[in-house]
């Protein structure tokens, strides 16, 4: 074997080790997720939703989703930093506007990646900045983030009128679906309760 065999023969065997360890070690879907254009979840019968963990409140007052029962709930997990999160926002803040006043609510559920975005007053700032009106619960510990089993930013519930979630999309895309889905949960009930203050 000639020196160039060794040396390619060794890259190949380098680069397959390489890729054993990372999907060993479960680093390959860390790595890949902001790459993920998008992955979905339907279901006419689905588990409860997970209560939302302490975090400070951003436009409204902590929120408990047995206080919103009987009206449809979209949780998006996001950060502020995230561009494919502010690609999503804009329709997300159209879906509040759109159908607020007919039993949605929108919540926002703020997982940082990064130091800064961990800060209070940046958080602040930016729902501020962005036009963000719904609701925004910080989550700089990932509770909320683990008992959703979300993996990357952003990621889409939406939770029917009994509190379960019926759907969920990660990434950017689907927006007629979600539309779709939205308009379909608001229609399967026709009674609201009273709105908590603030949403």
């Amino acid at each position: 074997m000639d020196r160039r065999q060794k040396i390619l023969t060794g890259i190949v065997v380098g680069t397959i080790l390489i890729g054993a360890a990372i999907g060993v070690t479960g680093f390959t879907k860390r790595l890949m997720s902001p790459l993920r254009t998008h992955s979905a979840f339907e279901s006419s019968e689905s588990e409860a939703a997970p209560e939302f963990a302490a975090g400070e409140w951003i436009n409204s007052e902590p929120l408990k989703l047995k206080d919103v029962r009987g009206r449809v709930v979209l949780i998006e997990f996001w950060t502020f930093g995230c561009y494919n999160c502010r690609n999503t926002l804009p329709s997300v803040k159209a879906w509040d506007a759109r159908y607020r006043e007919k039993g949605l609510i929108v919540v926002g559920v703020h997982s940082p990646e990064f130091n800064h975005e961990r800060k209070i007053e940046n958080v602040r700032r930016e729902v501020a900045s962005l036009g963000i009106r719904f609701p925004v619960v910080t989550d700089n510990d990932y509770q909320t983030w683990r008992a959703y089993k979300v993996e990357a930013w952003p990621t889409i519930f939406l939770l029917d009128k009994q509190g379960q979630i019926r759907w969920m999309h990660v990434g950017e895309g689907a927006y007629d679906k979600a539309e779709q889905t939205i308009q379909k949960l608001l229609a399967e009930e026709d009674k609201l309760p009273a709105r908590p203050r603030g949403v």
